[in-house]
């Protein structure tokens, strides 16, 4: 007998988790269908106004539209590229600066007082002054992007850093672990999950940066579709771009949970 397969108690609890994520799914896809189902039927009844909320129906003849245009796949391109560079330079940046808190204990002393104050403060407010610096442009946008993620990204890693195990940071220095070592090999691993959350809060926050930077500058993406749409009052436009957001939304963040999986079945549980 292989010792390495599971026991019978095994296979029936690994069979049980199977069949609860399965339903749960069916569940969620069923909950979607329905209220979507609702949604088209309040229209054709009259109980919606078609006009102000759009429908089901509508959304995706609009959607089929911007698709024999060739107009939908340079929008979505658009925002996706502009979210993803200030998503990885946001945490990039922010991630780098908090390394460097966590070795200067006087820069972080330094730094504290401005990042509260930078964290309270509404980053799209200052997306005028962006666009003042950067011109109407992507990198105005770019930069809106970065800024929202980059202070949630220094403060979650900062006090993860500090978090990190006293004693075994004791124990690698009795050793003779040098700093950087003990970054690299200590810090850095049993900070992964806070990484990884951060990033996953990132997400949102990339978008939020990307379509609030569109409103005010673009003349592609889909943000533009949302205010243009909204101007000539064609809700249909606009839910649908909304919907397409929300899509690309979700794909992004299980794009983090499938490397966050990857990694965590290189590198193991205690990375």
């Amino acid at each position: 007998m292989n010792s390495a397969s599971p026991s019978p108690a095994r296979r029936a609890y690994l069979l049980s988790v199977r069949r609860q994520r399965r339903q749960v799914r069916l569940w969620q896809i069923a909950l979607l269908l329905g209220l979507l189902a609702l949604w088209e039927l309040s229209c054709r009844l009259g109980l919606s106004d078609g006009f102000l909320i759009s429908s089901p129906s509508r959304m995706a003849s609009t959607f089929l539209g911007l698709c024999r245009s060739g107009e939908l796949w340079r929008h979505i391109g658009v925002s996706c590229g502009e979210t993803v560079i200030g998503f990885l330079s946001g945490t990039a940046l922010g991630t780098a600066v908090a390394v460097c808190m966590w070795w200067s204990g006087k820069l972080a002393r330094i730094l504290d007082p401005y990042l509260v104050v930078l964290n309270a403060l509404p980053k799209t407010a200052l997306g005028p002054i962006f666009i003042v610096w950067m011109g109407a442009g992507p990198g105005a946008i770019i930069v809106m992007t970065l800024a929202i993620s980059l202070i949630v990204t220094i403060l979650n890693m900062y006090q993860g850093f500090l978090s990190t195990d006293v004693e075994k940071i004791r124990l690698m220095r009795s050793l003779g672990a040098s700093r950087w070592q003990i970054l690299w090999l200590l810090v850095f691993p049993a900070n992964a999950p806070t990484l990884f959350s951060t990033l996953k809060v990132n997400v949102g926050l990339s978008w939020v940066g990307v379509i609030m930077g569109e409103f005010l500058v673009s003349r592609a993406g889909l943000g533009y579709l949302i205010v243009y749409g909204s101007q000539v009052f064609n809700m249909d436009l606009v839910m649908t771009s909304v919907v397409i957001l929300a899509a690309a939304a979700v794909v992004m963040y299980q794009l983090v949970l499938w490397v966050e999986k990857i990694l965590n079945r290189f590198w193991g549980k205690g990375l």
